[in-house]
């Protein structure tokens, strides 16, 4: 087969196609097909584990699942995009962040995308959730788009604003989301230059206004030199120092931060920030929290593990009513799911179950309707405005699920 296309992606029309699905999937529809097996079921998607700590993920995906399905002659009710959802590893009942009605010979090819979507966007958005409760009100910044597939690069740093980073440094993630795109210097411009103060002023010179001047100080020498030096070459137009040190150097991390912070102040520049980069982790964060003013962070969040979510039957047409089904290792029948934000208490029960009480809201909502889209779709502005107020909400509480049938 010849390559149409100069890079290994799939596009956009083959995606809404169902082109990027497992072949399994095609002789399921095929099988189907040829023994004229037309049958209405309910499926939910759910995550029984995360791949981190904790037992909350931020939900993410859901605007292209939609877009994905609009068409297709089916119902979808599903949490919002940016909602918390939860886990418990312990229990086998679970709580459905998607509720899809659907003859399964028309929906099946698409389960294999639609997971996909989930997935890695709810991976991406619920670590840099973490990061963004346990750095407090410290500036985050994205530099992990280089750790990854340049077709992802956009999903991966939309997820990482949307979870509540102040900003991202690709370029034409920032101009689809509509923001501008930050960023620093690499050593490869101070190498260039040959000299530190060369690269800072020529850099300097050549930044509009409006650009930070954010000095990098460990490319040639000690980090407190090379503060010092950006300090007297910059003066009061420095905005910041970022300290990029290798893993192999960080022993002593935290005191070298110290120094730096101690120079700039006794030459009265309190206010220039200091930024770490490279290798950034949760516990690098809570270690430095209290010198650094913010963090640069790349793969860890970037290539942030998915979330294995999982798409199964739960109910089935017999005789024009909808009846329980489910697989070993599951439980049958569509579920309702309601939340006490106050305590942040979920309650799963069966879809036409009551909430215990009026404080408990739904939060399964109407997504698509007979293949039309009427759930709102919110710009990635906004959903980063409610994804902030739920971290707000969820922060110091101890999240659970309870249930009854």
């Amino acid at each position: 087969m010849t390559l149409d296309r100069m890079f290994w992606i799939s596009k956009e029309k083959e995606i809404k196609k169902a082109e990027t699905t497992d072949v399994y999937f095609l002789y399921t529809k095929q099988v189907l097909k040829k023994h004229k097996i037309h049958k209405k079921v309910i499926m939910e998607v759910y995550a029984r584990n995360l791949p981190f700590e904790g037992n909350w993920g931020v939900l993410l995906g859901v605007q292209e699942v939609a877009r994905l399905l609009e068409g297709l002659p089916l119902n979808v009710k599903s949490m919002s995009e940016g909602e918390i959802f939860l886990v418990n590893p312990r229990s086998i009942i679970y709580e459905p962040v998607m509720q899809i009605e659907c003859y399964y010979d028309d929906f099946c090819p698409y389960e294999n995308p639609l997971l996909g979507l989930l997935a890695s966007n709810t991976g991406i958005a619920s670590k840099a959730a973490r990061y963004r409760l346990i750095a407090k009100d410290k500036i985050l910044l994205s530099f992990g788009s280089r750790r990854i597939h340049p077709a992802l690069a956009p999903t991966s740093e939309r997820a990482i604003f949307v979870a509540g980073f102040d900003g991202i440094s690709n370029v034409l993630a920032s101009d689809l989301l509509g923001v501008k795109p930050v960023g620093t210097m690499p050593h490869a411009l101070i190498q260039v230059f040959q000299e530190q103060k060369k690269a800072w002023l020529a850099f300097d010179n050549a930044m509009p206004d409006d650009v930070p001047r954010i000095a990098l100080i460990d490319t040639f020498f000690d980090e407190k030199a090379e503060a010092i030096m950006a300090a007297e070459a910059l003066g009061k137009r420095l905005t910041g120092v970022r300290l990029d040190t290798p893993k192999s150097r960080r022993g002593e991390w935290r005191k070298i931060i110290e120094e730096v912070r101690w120079e700039l102040n006794v030459r009265g520049m309190r206010d220039i920030k200091i930024f770490a980069s490279g290798n950034i982790e949760e516990k690098t964060i809570t270690e430095l929290i209290d010198l650094v003013d913010g963090f640069g962070i790349g793969a860890s969040v970037s290539g942030a593990p998915p979330v294995d979510f999982s798409a199964k039957i739960v109910a089935i047409e017999e005789n024009g009513k909808m009846v329980p089904i489910a697989k070993r290792g599951d439980v049958g029948g569509a579920k309702a799911v309601y939340r006490d934000t106050t305590d942040f208490i979920d309650f799963v029960t069966l879809k036409q179950g009551e909430p215990p009480s009026p404080k408990y809201k739904p939060l399964l909502k109407n997504l698509i309707v007979d293949g039309r889209i009427i759930g709102e779709l919110d710009d990635s502005k906004k959903v980063r405005e409610q994804v902030l107020q739920r971290l707000k909400t969820i922060e110091g509480k101890e999240p659970r699920i309870y249930y009854k049938v």
